[in-house]
C-alpha cells in the first residue's frame, strides 16, 4: 500500500526540498520505492530546470517523466500566482491530483512539497492550503528555526488543522545556527504541536541530504 504525504513549511526558504529530498534519501535506507512530487514550481535556468524539481528527482529512487513530478513549472523565481497570471496559466487541482495518482501505482512513499507556506495562493480561487485539501494527504510541516518560528509554526499547525487535515508529523530544520536559546524553542514547539517530532537536522549536515537523512525518521503509517 502506497503512503504519501504533503510537506509545507512555516515560510518560503526554510528548507522544505531539502527535507523533501532527506525524508526520501531516509525512505530509500528503509527499503521503499519512494518519489517526490513538486506540482508547483517557480525559477529556471537557462535549460528550463528548476532547481527544486531536480533535486527531488534526483533524491527519489523511481523515475517519472519530469511533467508528472513537476506539473506547473513558470521561468520567473515569483510568487507562483503572478508567475501563473504573468504566464497566462491557471493552476488547477486536476493535473496535479493525476500526477498523484500515477506517482502513488509506483512508490510505496509520495511527498508532495507544496510552494512557500501553507496559505500561499495559487491563483485567484486556489492556495496551496487548498490544494492539500484537494488531495486529502496528512501532512508534513517543515519548521525553519529561527527567530519568530514558534508563532509561524503554530499559525500553521492551526491552518493545517481548521481544514480538517491530519498533521503526520513535523520537522525542526536548524536554518539559522546561531539561532538564541534553540533547546528551549524546540522543547517549546515539542510541548505545544500536536504531532510527532519526525527529527531535527542540523545547520548543513555533512553529506547533504543523504546525511540528513540519518536524524529523520518517517511517519508512522
Amino acid at each position: 500500500m502506497s503512503h504519501a504525504y504533503f510537506l509545507t513549511g512555516t515560510d518560503t526558504e526554510i528548507g522544505k526540498t531539502f527535507i523533501t529530498c532527506a525524508l526520501l534519501r531516509r525512505a530509500g535506507l528503509d527499503g521503499l520505492k519512494a518519489v517526490g512530487l513538486k506540482p508547483v514550481a517557480a525559477g529556471t535556468d537557462a535549460k528550463g530546470l528548476n532547481d527544486d524539481v531536480e533535486a527531488i528527482r534526483a533524491a527519489s529512487n523511481v523515475e517519472l517523466p519530469r511533467e508528472t513530478i513537476n506539473p506547473y513549472c513558470f521561468q520567473p523565481a515569483i510568487a507562483p500566482h503572478i508567475a501563473a497570471a504573468k504566464a497566462n496559466v491557471r493552476i488547477e487541482c486536476g493535473p496535479i491530483k493525476a500526477a498523484c495518482d500515477l506517482a502513488q501505482q509506483q512508490a510505496d512513499l509520495v511527498i508532495v512539497e507544496g510552494v512557500g507556506g501553507f496559505c500561499v495562493p495559487l491563483g485567484i480561487d486556489l492556495s496551496a492550503a487548498d490544494l492539500a485539501v484537494e488531495l486529502g494527504m496528512p501532512v508534513i510541516l517543515v519548521v525553519g528555526m529561527r527567530l519568530g518560528c514558534i508563532n509561524h509554526a503554530l499559525l500553521s499547525a492551526e491552518a493545517i488543522a481548521n481544514r480538517g487535515l491530519k498533521l503526520a508529523g513535523w520537522v525542526a530544520n536548524r536554518i539559522d545556527p546561531a539561532m538564541a536559546c534553540f533547546e528551549e524553542n524546540l522543547a517549546t514547539l515539542e510541548n505545544m504541536i500536536a504531532a510527532p517530532l519526525l527529527g531535527v537536522v542540523p545547520h548543513g549536515p555533512a553529506g547533504g541530504a543523504i546525511g540528513a537523512a540519518g536524524f529523520l525518521q518517517l511517519p508512522s503509517a
